[in-house]
């Protein structure tokens, strides 16, 4: 038997280890939940049987940054809190992920006042921005889709460190 006869039964799929790397943290996203105020309820209902977070393999919502990969930061955020978010930020692995759920994350929604900044991108590097006030748990789930194609067109070596 040959090797042409042996890869035709047997079957066989080529690959590059950047593909494969990035095919394995597109499929795998834990999130961290930063659930501060309103859109936060909408981000919990995500995990329900409704929206089923579990089809995107994100399911896993880890409360310690240190095992998260892409944060959510859902509603309205003061200057007090921007410290807070961001030391937790700085605490994630890389490469790392950001999405902002609402329109108090994205731009400080209705509160034009001292306390809250004027959208996260401020103080952390934003990827996605879902609108409404609150979002939609299903506009979440196209947040988490967007993050997935974006992590699946990155390279290892883009990361050095990971």
């Amino acid at each position: 038997m040959g090797i042409e006869a042996q890869l035709t039964g047997d079957g066989f799929f080529t690959t590059t280890i950047d593909a494969l790397i990035a095919w394995a943290r597109k499929n795998s996203v834990w999130p961290m939940p930063m659930g501060i105020s309103c859109c936060a309820i909408e981000m919990m209902a995500v995990g329900g049987a409704k929206y089923d977070i579990a089809r995107f393999g994100s399911e896993v919502m880890r409360m310690t940054p240190r095992q998260s990969d892409c944060m959510i930061v859902a509603g309205t955020v003061t200057y007090k809190m921007a410290h807070v978010v961001r030391k937790i930020y700085d605490q994630m692995p890389d490469p790392k992920w950001v999405i902002a759920m609402g329109a108090c994350t994205s731009s400080g929604g209705m509160y034009r006042s001292y306390s809250v900044v004027q959208g996260i991108d401020q103080f952390l590097p934003v990827d996605i921005y879902t609108a409404g006030c609150p979002p939609r748990p299903d506009n979440l789930l196209n947040a988490l889709i967007a993050i997935q194609d974006k992590i699946g067109k990155t390279r290892a070596k883009d990361f050095p460190n990971s």
